[in-house]
């Protein structure tokens, strides 16, 4: 017998906002003595305050400008924005899936954005 589970919703979160979420509900744990915190959760929390480097909002703003890009669509972006590339061999390997390839000035427009925030 296979039990499956339907997906309800989905939404894209950057490392930083996904941070902010996870604090909260390591406060919460924190007020239950009874509830510990589980693995998982306790890595999760150790992954993103080791590698969420811009504030949540900083985050969203920047997906929202890249976003607004031509080739840059929501997934895309999410992943530029968790990586924070320093230089066109980064940037590209973020795009090595995708079906098509950037030139040089959608690259360096990318990295001019992300050099904002990084």
């Amino acid at each position: 017998m296979t039990i499956f589970k339907e997906k309800l919703d989905e939404e894209y979160v950057t490392t930083s906002e996904a941070k902010e979420i996870l604090v909260d509900i390591e406060a919460e744990r924190a007020d239950d003595e009874d509830r510990d915190l589980r693995y998982e959760l306790a890595r999760a929390i150790e992954h993103v305050n080791r590698y969420a480097f811009l504030d949540p909002e900083e985050a969203r703003e920047l997906v929202d400008k890249l976003t607004e890009l031509e080739k840059v669509n929501e997934k895309t972006a999410h992943k530029i924005v968790d990586v924070l590339p320093a230089d066109r061999t980064e940037l590209r390997s973020i795009y090595a899936k995708e079906r098509f390839a950037l030139d040089g000035e959608e690259l360096d427009e990318i990295l001019n954005l992300v050099a904002q925030y990084a």
